[in-house]
C-alpha cells in the first residue's frame, strides 16, 4: 500500500503543472515522461513527445510550452531532438510561419522509426565492435575462450539483426498478422524439433 502510494505521489510530481490538459492526457504525458527518463532520454522530451503523440492537430513550439509549461528553450531543444529520432514531423500551416510539428499517424511506423534508430545508435556499434574484437589472434585460452563467447553473442545478435530486416520489409498489416501468431509458430517450431529430433540433438551437444 505504502509503495503505491508512493509511486501515485511521484506520478502527480512529474506531471506538467498545467490545467490545460485534461485528466487523463495529463496522466499519460506525465507517466510517458517517467518512463521515458527509463529508456534512456530526458523526461521532458518524453512528456513533448507524449503530448505530440494523443494531440489531435499538429502543434507549434509555443503551444507546447504553455500546455507543459516548459520554457521556450527546453521545448525548442526537445523538439530537436525528437527530430533527429525523426519521431516527428514538421509541418506548415498556410500564413503561418510557425513550425508545426505531429507524430506519424501509424503507430507502426512510430516503432519502426524508433527500433531503427535503437539500433543504429546502440546496436551497429556493438557489432562492430564484436567484429574487430573476432578478428583478432587470441594468445591465450582467457582470450580464446572469451572470442568464443563474443561470437555467441555476434552470431545472435546479428542472427535478430537479419530477422529485424525481414520484418521491416512487411506491411504494416502482415507484421501484425505475424505477431499475432505467436503461439501458433511456437507450436509448430517445437513439432518440427519433435520431428527431425532437432532439440534432442541440441540437448545431447549440451
Amino acid at each position: 500500500m505504502l509503495l503505491k502510494l508512493q509511486h501515485v505521489r511521484a506520478t502527480i510530481q512529474t506531471m506538467p503543472n498545467t490545467s490545460n490538459l485534461p485528466p487523463l492526457n495529463r496522466q499519460f504525458v506525465a507517466h510517458f515522461g517517467e518512463m521515458g527518463s527509463k529508456w534512456g532520454i530526458n523526461r521532458t522530451v518524453g512528456q513533448i513527445y507524449a503530448l505530440i503523440f494523443i494531440s489531435q492537430r499538429a502543434l507549434n513550439a509555443d503551444e507546447i510550452a504553455e500546455m507543459l509549461s516548459f520554457s521556450r528553450s527546453n521545448v525548442s531543444m526537445g523538439l530537436k531532438e525528437l527530430q533527429s529520432w525523426r519521431l516527428v514531423q514538421l509541418r506548415h500551416q498556410p500564413g503561418d510561419r510557425r513550425e508545426y510539428f505531429e507524430a506519424p499517424a501509424d503507430v507502426w511506423e512510430i516503432f519502426r522509426v524508433l527500433a531503427e534508430e535503437r539500433r543504429r545508435r546502440e546496436i551497429e556499434p556493438t557489432l562492430s565492435m564484436l567484429r574487430m574484437a573476432l578478428l583478432e589472434k587470441a594468445g591465450s585460452d582467457e582470450e580464446r575462450h572469451a572470442q568464443d563467447r563474443m561470437r555467441e553473442m555476434y552470431e545472435l545478435i546479428d542472427r535478430l539483426m537479419k530477422w529485424f530486416d525481414d520484418v521491416q520489409r512487411l506491411s504494416p498489416d502482415t507484421a501484425m498478422r505475424l505477431m499475432g501468431m505467436g503461439a501458433t509458430v511456437t507450436k509448430v517450431l517445437t513439432l518440427k524439433d519433435r520431428i527431425t529430433g532437432s532439440g534432442k540433438d541440441k540437448k545431447n551437444a549440451g
